[in-house]
């Protein structure tokens, strides 16, 4: 950085200033006026003759330490004077929050290193940049946020903290990093929304945000956070990867597999790529595609009556070929692999309780949902009779259990869809005052009845919404869902969710806001029915039946393939209820499960790629596969600018505003040392 001066004196005030030297060397050659005296001996008056010398005003000047350090002295103080300085920058504000991203996008190679360490990098510049007093944490985000450091001040532990950040294969949500921030810098609200507990005082933070932007943007309200956006990535990037692998039976030929994938090229070149199929260690098939910009590529593969067995699906090679002649290599390979895993599987036993929906038992009776599930239809009169039905759905003999337009007084032990009605889950809530009654609050709630609602988002990562287009789906009328902690939203519309899972122990409840069909009693006592959507003849109803089948099928969440995104959680089924099972990660890692009494339990630990094995007691039970499957981290274009609440934040290099840093004060120092050097000298000098 130049060196920057900042003139303090009028052109007088430097005359004077400037005339000092002048009278300091003046002094050293004046002569002096002595008195002659005889003595007996020169000897003793060594030193008084020395001083004649320096006082002879026509002889050459000696070398003499005390007047270099007096010339310095007075240097060092007219620079002081100068206000000498660098112009350079500085963090805006005094306290901080990073948030660094490390989901799956972020080990895209487009900057030559992984944007992960481009973005550790710029927040370790950043953090260097903190003034003394200044304090900061560090978030590392992709699904879930995970807080690295809590608040401080000390530089070096702020830069550890960072360069401990790792990669994952998860998606991108900023929605815990920002409720997490926001709960540390906004009085009266904590970082979680479901509970209002109050903050000592507010602590207002910069927000800097260190990620490529591959994120749904965040509802939440900032309040007191300053954000600045600050993208990682190149503005054109390259990558082809795998969207979709699964396995399904022929249509034609049900006792055949077959293998289905998608392959989707999301940079603006074509794609020049090496498919590779391969049956456990062996590869069955292989295949070439270009593939253009923006499009997808399919790839089918028929497997025969396979009873079970690993695919893996590999993009060999990628290349492609950019409009100007230049040719680039794919940049990011964690999405060239999938996996999935073919499984010997019972049908699911299925209990519809229903007082009369034609479409959802003309789907469960179709030949391909009889080859998947053995079902038994019942009225909503069996919930009442106890007996039979009550003892079964206890003991946990159904895997799935679906409630049309009625709802049991206890939830069972089986997984549940509820068609236009809540699940009977509850929690007790303490007394607000000593003495006091605790009182039930529904874990399911839903809101006032809407009109016509209009879909206009549904979760493509789930296995049950998956290959679902519902663009053409009318619904007349529904009471929108107000989901569970923990649940998902999987089909939402512009007045609220209208679909929405969550789990329950080791069982998932699935809810739809809205049925398929109302009824209306008339004037004359006559009950009429009417439909109340177009769902049930729209195609992708009987696709929604099948992923219905396939995922909570046998209780394993699907019959011949199980595959989940990273982070998501697996619904397993243990052989030996109460025994622990053993899960053995691609990594070779070991994770013990604890099991219920039913032989359930859930897996959440699935952050690696690849194939899982399940065992107990020393045997392989299960597998199940993890992939990424996500086209958000697969387009690695990078967002120049992002919403956060209803502000919209520009991507900016880093939060910084102008600053000058000056040296007058150490310059000063320096000159008070050298002033007690001086008097060091002369004191030495006088009385040696």
């Amino acid at each position: 950085m130049p060196l920057d001066l900042v003139n303090m004196l009028s052109w007088w005030q430097w005359l004077i200033l400037a005339a000092v030297p002048p009278a300091i060397l003046a002094l050293y050659f004046l002569k002096l006026k002595r008195r002659p005296l005889e003595v007996p001996s020169t000897y003793l008056w060594r030193r008084s003759i020395e001083d004649l010398h320096v006082n002879t005003i026509w002889q050459r000047l000696r070398r003499n330490l005390l007047l270099f350090l007096q010339l310095l002295l007075l240097l060092l103080i007219m620079l002081a004077v100068l206000r000498p300085g660098v112009k350079g920058s500085k963090l805006v504000g005094n306290r901080f929050v990073f948030l660094i991203d490390n989901s799956a996008s972020m080990q895209a190679t487009d900057l030559g290193e992984s944007r992960l360490e481009a973005a550790k990098e710029a927040a370790r510049n950043t953090i260097e940049r903190m003034q003394p007093g200044d304090v900061a944490m560090v978030v590392s985000f992709s699904d879930v946020a995970e807080v690295e450091r809590e608040f401080t001040g000390n530089r070096g532990q702020l830069v550890e903290s960072v360069e401990q950040i790792a990669p994952s294969a998860r998606a991108t949500s900023l929605v815990e990093a920002i409720k997490l921030a926001s709960g540390l810098a906004n009085p009266g609200r904590s970082a979680n929304d479901d509970t209002d507990v109050q903050v000592a005082e507010p602590k207002p933070a910069t927000l800097y945000i260190f990620s490529d932007g591959k994120f749904a943007d965040p509802a939440a309200p900032l309040g007191n956070l300053e954000p600045v956006y600050q993208p990682i990535g190149a503005d054109a990037a390259s990558n082809v990867g795998i969207a979709v692998l699964n396995v399904r039976r022929n249509e034609s030929r049900p006792d055949q597999l077959q293998a289905f994938a998608r392959l989707e090229n999301y940079s603006q070149a074509e794609a020049d790529v090496a498919l590779e199929l391969w049956l456990d260690d062996d590869m069955i098939d292989a295949a070439r595609y270009q593939i253009p910009p923006g499009e997808s590529q399919g790839f089918q593969q028929d497997l025969g009556p396979l009873q079970s067995g690993s695919l893996r699906l590999v993009i060999a090679k990628a290349k492609f070929l950019h409009e100007d002649g230049s040719v680039s290599d794919d940049q990011l390979a964690v999405d060239n692999q999938a996996w999935t895993v073919i499984r010997k599987n019972r049908p699911a036993n299925l209990l519809l309780v229903t007082p009369g929906c034609e479409a959802i038992r003309f789907a469960l009776t179709t030949e391909a949902a009889r080859q998947l599930a053995n079902v038994t239809i019942e009225p909503p009169e069996v919930l009442n009779k106890g007996g039979d039905y009550a003892q079964k759905a206890a003991s946990g003999a159904y895997d799935l259990i679906i409630y049309d337009r009625c709802r049991p007084r206890e939830m069972p032990q089986a997984n549940t869809f509820f068609v236009g009605a809540l699940p009977p889950v509850s929690f007790d809530l303490p007394p607000d005052r000593e003495g006091g009654e605790s009182k039930k609050v529904e874990l399911w709630r839903a809101r006032p009845e809407v009109a016509g609602p209009r879909i206009i988002d549904v979760d493509a990562a789930h296995p049950l919404t998956g290959w679902l287009d519902l663009d053409d789906v009318l619904i007349a009328k529904a009471r929108p869902l107000e989901v569970p902690a923990g649940g998902a939203v999987l089909i939402d519309s512009h007045l609220g969710p209208l679909m929405a899972i969550a789990p329950r122990g080791g069982l998932e409840d699935l809810v739809l806001a809205f049925s398929f069909v109302e009824e209306e009693t008339g004037d004359d006592g006559a009950v009429r029915r009417f439909a109340a959507t177009n769902w049930p003849i729209r195609t992708s109803f009987p696709v929604f039946m099948l992923n219905l089948l396939n995922y909570f099928g046998g209780g394993q969440a699907g019959l011949d393939t199980l595959s989940v995104q990273p982070g998501r959680q697996v619904s397993l089924q243990s052989p030996a209820p109460g025994e622990p099972l053993q899960v053995l990660a691609p990594s070779g890692r070991k994770v013990e499960v604890p099991v219920g009494d039913l032989g359930r339990a859930n897996f959440g630990e699935t952050d690696e790629l690849g194939v899982y094995e399940v065992r107990s007691r020393g045997a392989a039970v299960d597998f199940f596969s993890v992939n990424l499957f996500d086209p958000t981290e697969s387009n690695i274009a990078v967002r120049q600018q992002i919403q956060l609440g209803h502000v919209p934040v520009e991507g900016r290099a880093a939060g910084w505003e102008s600053a000058r840093k000056e040296f007058w004060k150490a310059i000063l120092l320096a000159g008070f040392g050298i002033l007690l050097l001086e008097w060091w000298v002369y004191h030495r000098r006088v009385y040696i």
